[in-house]
């Protein structure tokens, strides 16, 4: 009786690898990276409420240098206001990622944000990094407001 032959399974990634180009050609990506790595790039806050869509190439003119592209986001409703105050953040780390100048301006659609898992909420900061914040701050009556500052203070000491 004869052995079978090795397994030449391939990863699923390298299988649709094709049909993933082409579907994020058609939206203008060069690469797919801008899009599943959108956390690392936009940041956290700002990657929690807004995913991008497509770039908007403006067509070539002969002669002319290509001018830099739309980065069309979706954007989550009453966020997009805060996040187009953002705009010029987010258009350097896009420019960084590429590392050209590859988008030069943002364009928001505002609507749900396409099904994915919420990123988890921040735990709070232990008792021992609040308890050392505390210490430095001065002289304040408002046992509440000394606590709030002390938990303040050590979650953005953690970040």
């Amino acid at each position: 009786m004869s052995k079978p032959g090795p397994i030449s399974a391939k990863p699923l990634s390298i299988l649709l690898n094709d049909v993933f180009a082409e579907a994020y050609a058609k939206q203008g990506f060069a690469a797919r990276e801008l899009v599943t790595r959108w956390g690392e790039i936009a940041g956290s806050e700002i990657a929690a409420h807004s995913e991008p869509l497509k770039m908007q190439w403006p067509r070539p003119v002969e002669g002319q240098p290509q001018e830099p592209a739309t980065l069309v986001l979706r954007v989550e409703g009453p966020m997009a206001l805060e996040i187009q105050h953002s705009a010029d953040v987010i258009l350097e780390r896009v420019n960084r990622f590429f590392g050209w100048n590859a988008v030069g301006k943002l364009a928001f659609r505002q609507a749900p944000l396409s099904s994915r898992g919420r990123p988890a909420r921040p735990r709070p900061p232990d008792a021992a990094a609040v308890a050392k914040v505390a210490e430095t701050l001065g002289n304040i009556d408002d046992e509440q407001l000394r606590d709030a500052l002390a938990r303040l203070g050590a979650a953005i000491k953690r970040n």
